[in-house]
């Protein structure tokens, strides 16, 4: 039976998932941003959490911890790396490492650059990763810690999956992102339609996350540094694509 995953808002602009395993009953949240938000989704599919899977220590990610953990019991895996800045951690994971929610198996990636101890979670067999705030549709995260050079790392192995593989960001920031998309990148047709989709969504009430890999090879300015196109946004032309790459997070930071 396919893992059930719904994603929904929470905060003024997080997103907020849980993942299930329908044979099981195991339910896991993907970072606890908002325990009432997160309990009235548990409400409205009548799951019951038993994980939160954290991706950073970021407060806007791990606040609702302790009142879901109150509440459910549920078990909580963070990165090794963040310490005790993550409340109530029962496991501490780090790269190579496996999780399981009931029958369902994430590798644990190590993806800095937004910040040191950042972790994203790959499902394999269900083809989702969780990208927390390394990886957003149209962007990527600030460098907060560490290097331009560790986070082009971790996007350039995201990428590397496959095109179908869907990724859930930790953030809903696909509208500004689309608008400095398009200013790098004005020439891709993929990216004008993907910036429209997300007009329409919005006065949908929807959202573009999950978003491919495939669609963000396509039309994320990030994940794109290596094309001559981005290259001469930052008049860069010839250029290595990582050096593109940190030139176009500084203007995206400015902008």
């Amino acid at each position: 039976m396919p893992a059930e995953i719904h994603a929904f808002r929470c905060l003024s602009d997080n997103i907020g998932v849980l993942i299930r395993d329908p044979a099981t009953g195991a339910c896991a949240a993907i970072d606890a941003p908002d325990d009432a938000a997160i309990v009235a989704a548990l409400d409205e599919r009548g799951w019951s959490l038993t994980d939160i899977l954290v991706t950073h220590r970021h407060a806007d990610h791990v606040q609702g911890i302790e009142p879901l953990k109150s509440r459910f019991g549920c078990r909580v895996v963070a990165p090794t790396k963040a310490g005790a800045s993550v409340p109530g951690a029962d496991v501490r994971v780090g790269e190579g490492d496996r999780v399981s929610v009931g029958g369902l198996a994430a590798q644990v990636w190590e993806t800095p650059g937004h910040c040191a101890d950042h972790v994203s979670y790959w499902f394999a067999d269900e083809g989702v990763l969780f990208a927390g705030d390394t990886l957003f549709t149209l962007g990527c995260g600030r460098v907060l810690e560490g290097s331009y050079d560790d986070l082009w790392a971790s996007l350039q192995r995201i990428a590397a999956l496959p095109g179908g593989a869907q990724v859930y960001s930790g953030h809903d920031y696909v509208l500004s992102n689309a608008r400095f998309a398009l200013q790098a990148d004005p020439g891709n047709a993929a990216l004008k339609a993907r910036a429209e989709e997300a007009e329409r969504a919005k006065a949908e009430g929807r959202f573009l996350v999950p978003s491919t890999i495939g669609e963000e090879r396509a039309t994320n300015p990030f994940l794109r540094a290596g094309e001559p196109a981005l290259a001469r946004s930052v008049n860069l032309d010839g250029r290595p694509a990582g050096e593109v790459f940190a030139a176009l997070r500084e203007w995206k930071n400015r902008a």
